[in-house]
């Protein structure tokens, strides 16, 4: 037990909070719910501060509300916050019943255990770029989705396009030239390539405002850096940067590998050891893209592509994005020589590749982290 210190937890709602007070040598706590606003928050740091005698600790799980509460709470008085993985609370198996109030208590009681993981929450200026990101990616989905329907709408009646490649401006001509005799048929397709087109505007529009943002501080030389590795551009490093924001914080690549759910599952007892396919835990935007660049090293080693990223470029990380693209060819084409399935080999090699990664981003973000 911690001497001294008032552990609080919180489980947050949209519309309420419900609090546990643990009190320095109290055993149990001290509950009550407030509406999740922030003059009510506020009120609820002044109540604890006065009532605890000392320093005052406060949690809760990250989840949809995110961090808007961890910077009330902190803008309030002088109490911390921390915000908690949920998916690293120690959960006990018979567990049947779940309340608001139990789940408030539980978090007090494992917070001054030190049972609960830290999630680093981002400057609101990161989560600004990050939602940025992200909105990107819901965009590019969506115009998926869209497309989707328009062809399997035309599939139904029987028009499928015999050209090579979809999507492009022939693709596009061909489209705008079909003609239904029924009105109503003509409606859906216009409305559909409406869609379409409405949306590859607003992917332009967010992809030059984060051509923008890479170019500024403090997003251009981690960018630049990341630019000089094969399948990442502009748009995929900053997704990197923007999603892991304090790089600092990951001294060791294997705990970036783990973070990002890169590593292999592993149920393990006594002499049995066995090992399943990769955690999947952690950050899935920049798994997402990580993979998506190692499809690209299943070609044989070549820069004539990364000159011009490379301009200007320290030749330490040039020399390591050149081992990066060696090391990692050579390994795809081992695991695809003995028979691995090509997508679990892209996967190890996107493992491979975050420890080639942090080797160029740690020791940017050391001073900053220090």
């Amino acid at each position: 037990m911690v001497e001294g210190i008032t552990f609080v937890g919180l489980d947050a709602h949209k519309a309420s909070i419900s609090v546990a007070m643990l009190l320095p040598n109290a055993v149990t706590p001290v509950e009550w719910q407030l509406a999740n606003e922030a003059s009510a928050v506020r009120r609820m740091v002044h109540k604890i501060e006065r009532e605890a005698p000392g320093e005052v600790r406060i949690c809760y799980e990250a989840g949809p509300c995110g961090y808007a509460l961890q910077r009330q709470i902190t803008e309030a008085g002088d109490a911390s916050c921390m915000v908690v993985a949920p998916s690293l609370i120690p959960r006990k198996p018979g567990e049947r019943i779940k309340t608001d109030r139990r789940d408030a208590r539980k978090l007090a009681g494992l917070f001054r255990a030190g049972l609960l993981t830290e999630v680093q929450p981002p400057s609101e200026r990161d989560e600004a770029v990050r939602d940025l990101c992200r909105a990107r990616e819901d965009a590019r989905d969506d115009q998926v989705r869209c497309r989707h329907r328009l062809s399997k709408m035309l599939l139904r009646r029987g028009l499928i396009y015999s050209g090579r490649t979809r999507w492009g401006q022939a693709h596009r001509l061909w489209l705008r030239a079909l003609r239904f005799e029924d009105p109503v048929d003509q409606a859906v397709l216009d409305d559909y390539l409406l869609a379409i087109d409405h949306l590859v505007d607003r992917l332009k529009a967010l992809s030059q405002k984060l051509e923008e943002l890479s170019r500024a501080t403090p997003y251009a030389e981690p960018v630049a850096a990341l630019r000089c590795f094969r399948g990442i551009d502009t748009l995929t490093a900053m997704t990197i940067v923007a999603e892991l924001h304090t790089f600092g914080r990951f001294t060791s690549p294997r705990g970036l590998m783990a973070f990002l759910g890169l590593v292999p599952s592993e149920h393990s007892s006594g002499a049995s050891k066995r090992q399943g396919g990769i955690t999947k835990a952690g950050n899935s935007h920049v798994r997402r893209v990580l993979v998506e660049a190692a499809w690209n090293y299943r070609y044989r080693p070549g820069t004539a592509a990364l000159k011009k990223r490379r301009e200007g470029q320290s030749p330490r990380v040039i020399a390591i994005a050149d081992r990066a693209m060696t090391r990692l060819y050579r390994r795809y084409s081992r695991m695809t020589s003995a028979r691995v399935p090509s997508p679990k080999a892209v996967v190890a090699v996107a493992r491979e590749l975050v420890g080639f990664i942090w080797a160029v981003l740690y020791p940017m973000s050391i001073p900053a982290a220090n």
